[in-house]
């Protein structure tokens, strides 16, 4: 039981330490991708991961304004992937 605890700690404290070297830029943008972005980035999202395996590009815009750029690519990955009805089934 000892052991347990004192593994979960240990994975505790290096997952703490690993987050905190991860760091993001803090220059401030003109004009950062709002819904409309999200929404193209969502429904390109198949395209631009396979572009993102040979390329330096990236699938997620960021900086970005941050709940509606969400809210869209998470509205274009469902149009574009069946938002999660294609799978359902009618009685008859």
């Amino acid at each position: 039981m000892k052991n347990r605890i004192l593994l979960l700690i240990v994975i505790i404290v290096s997952f703490l330490a690993f987050v905190g070297c991860a760091t993001q830029t803090t220059e401030p943008v003109a004009d950062p991708p709002g819904f409309l972005h999200g929404l193209l980035h969502g429904f390109i999202l198949l395209f631009s991961f396979i572009i993102s395996l040979f390329t330096d590009h990236t699938i997620y815009a960021f900086p970005n304004t941050g709940g509606w750029y969400n809210l869209g690519f998470l509205l274009g990955v469902m149009m574009f992937f069946g938002g999660g009805g294609a799978g359902a089934k009618r009685k008859r």
